[in-house]
């Protein structure tokens, strides 16, 4: 009896790491955010969700969390090289999907009220980037289908960009027109495949 006990808890080990392992790593095609949604279950409800809450489109949200981290849960910005060798500090606390810095993620968690989001959630994260944008277009005016310049505010802060200290960072307008181009590729991507990545019966939803 003891050892069937323990082969039912060695076989629930497996499988949690297994669901943990499928969870946590990017997606294989991540150009196409048609073949997204399709592998990782469960993404296209929460970037939905999102979309509801704060009128930021699946396509713009999509982009940024490319540019920022690939759809990788753990990413984090590397490291500075000490005289090009050794390994330095980061640059900032920035982590995971939307590379959201810790002070930021506080701020998000207070205005929500979502105190238990995690950098590192999927869900959290999109919630996150819709939630920052949202803020952008109230504090800037900036439209919530300009992904060019959502982009310049995410990255310099609401300040930053009042100030317009991305006029000095022709990388930055680079990399913000990149973002502006790849929601589009999304958005037109979407149009193809939104109505087969809706729900069709209790299983889907489940």
């Amino acid at each position: 009896m003891k050892s069937v006990n323990r082969s039912r808890q060695v076989i629930a080990v497996l499988v949690l790491l297994i669901i943990s392992g499928c969870a946590t790593s990017p997606p294989e095609q991540v150009d196409n955010v048609c073949d997204i949604f399709r592998e990782k279950s469960g993404w296209y409800g929460d970037a939905k969700d999102a979309r509801a809450r704060w009128g930021v489109p699946i396509s713009v949200s999509m982009a940024f969390m490319y540019q920022e981290s690939r759809f990788v849960a753990t990413a984090k910005p590397p490291r500075k090289k000490i005289f090009g060798v050794i390994p330095g500090p980061r640059p900032s606390d920035s982590y995971g999907y939307s590379q959201a810095k810790e002070s930021t993620w506080d701020w998000y968690q207070r205005s929500t009220g979502n105190y238990g989001a995690d950098r590192d959630d999927f869900g959290d994260a999109i919630d996150f980037i819709g939630w920052y944008n949202n803020v952008s277009n109230k504090e800037l005016g900036i439209s919530k289908q300009d992904a060019f310049r959502l982009y310049l505010a995410y990255h310099e802060g609401h300040g930053g960009y009042r100030k317009q200290s991305y006029r000095s960072k022709d990388w930055l307008i680079d990399v913000a027109r990149k973002v502006d181009r790849q929601a589009q590729r999304y958005n037109s991507q979407l149009q193809e495949c939104a109505e087969e990545l809706e729900p069709r019966g209790w299983f889907d939803w489940w």
